[in-house]
């Protein structure tokens, strides 16, 4: 967040790429040739994925980016299903499980290997489930989880993560609580009310955040909180000589405007932001993660390869212009490198009724 001193709170830490574009003065052209037809906006990866989702339904089991061509891949395993997407702008790819396989095998995972340091969720690229365990997943932990890895034949690949999945708070600087220190995420509004959105396991350690580790300039107080099961949390800004903007601090790089919320799709690049580590960037790797915490289990999550730590939480995860997540946990670090887990911010904006700016 920008100092508070320019009496300015942004968003904090979220970054975009940007491209910088040359301005050639126009070509003089004849007065009787036609003017070159606009070339053709590129469908938003994350607004098409959901749309498929949402027509597709189980007949496809998720989709992703691919690396070497920049397009939307979508998973099918019928033509009909596949004659859609392509209809929509993307590539199908057939694929041996669908979507309701997929779920039956996590459901397995849910009722029979809820362990703290485990997650799973699936891989449209493999068309597999990947089953993660951490460090902290040994002796018969261990057994359990590969015994239940096993059953579900090739359907669900193990692996190893090394570290903890822990969440991602610290006492230190950027916004605190009684209970330690966060990162805001992004600032949003109802009407003429303005909030800002971090993680839900950051709201639920305090009522009243301030903007220094000293306590005297107070943010305002948090209106709702929900951890574990989700993880973001909503604080309600009652300082009034505190302006509130849509744009976001990038750590001595200037700042970036947040103009829209959107969701997240595997294989896209991303950038995420936090008082602790600053700006740091990588990739999607799945979706809709659950992820067992010692303190909780929470469901739905962005699984990326994008590094973060402790007081990383609540920061946001943007490609772009687009507000994409909230920075929940993980397990490494950014000398080695990690997993970061983010609660997708749509949710959250669509369970407290406020919107980015």
């Amino acid at each position: 967040m920008r100092p508070v001193r320019s009496a300015t709170v942004v968003g904090a830490t979220v970054i975009a790429a940007a491209t910088a574009l040359a301005v050639a003065p126009a070509a003089v052209a004849a007065p009787t040739s036609a003017a070159p037809a606009a070339a053709k906006a590129a469908p938003d990866p994350g607004g098409l994925a959901t749309s498929l989702a949402n027509r597709l339904g189980t007949r496809s089991a998720g989709s992703y980016i691919d690396q070497g061509t920049g397009k939307l891949v979508v998973t099918v395993t019928d033509a009909q299903s596949a004659e859609q997407v392509r209809a929509a702008g993307a590539v199908p790819r057939t694929v041996a499980r669908d979507g309701a396989a997929l779920k039956r095998v996590t459901d397995t995972l849910e009722s029979s290997v809820k362990i703290p340091g485990t997650a799973w969720g699936v891989d449209p690229v493999s068309n597999q489930v990947v089953l993660s365990y951490d460090d902290s997943v040994t002796g018969d932990k261990l057994a359990k989880v590969r015994s239940a890895a096993a059953k579900q034949g090739d359907a669900v690949r193990l692996e190893h993560v090394p570290g903890k999945f822990n969440l991602l708070i610290a006492g230190g600087q950027a916004i605190y609580a009684s209970g330690g220190r966060c990162s805001l995420g992004f600032n949003v509004r109802s009407g003429s009310t303005y909030y800002f959105l971090t993680a839900g396991h950051c709201t639920n350690i305090g009522s009243t955040w301030y903007a220094n580790s000293s306590g005297s300039t107070v943010l305002g107080t948090r209106a709702g909180s929900s951890f574990p099961g989700n993880d973001y949390g909503i604080v309600r800004y009652t300082n009034s000589s505190i302006s509130k903007t849509g744009d976001v601090y990038l750590y001595g790089s200037g700042y970036q405007d947040i103009t829209s919320a959107g969701n997240a799709v595997v294989g896209q690049s991303v950038r995420r932001s936090g008082s602790t580590t600053g700006v740091r960037s990588g990739t999607v790797t799945a979706l809709n993660q659950t992820v067992n915490y010692a303190e909780g289990t929470v469901t739905g999550l962005i699984r990326t390869n994008v590094c973060a730590e402790p007081g990383d939480s609540g920061g946001p995860l943007f490609a772009g212009t687009v507000a994409l997540g909230l920075t929940s946990g993980g397990s490494g670090n950014c000398t080695i490198g990690g997993t970061t887990f983010f609660q997708p911010v749509t949710e959250a904006l669509s369970a407290y009724g406020v919107s980015v700016f």
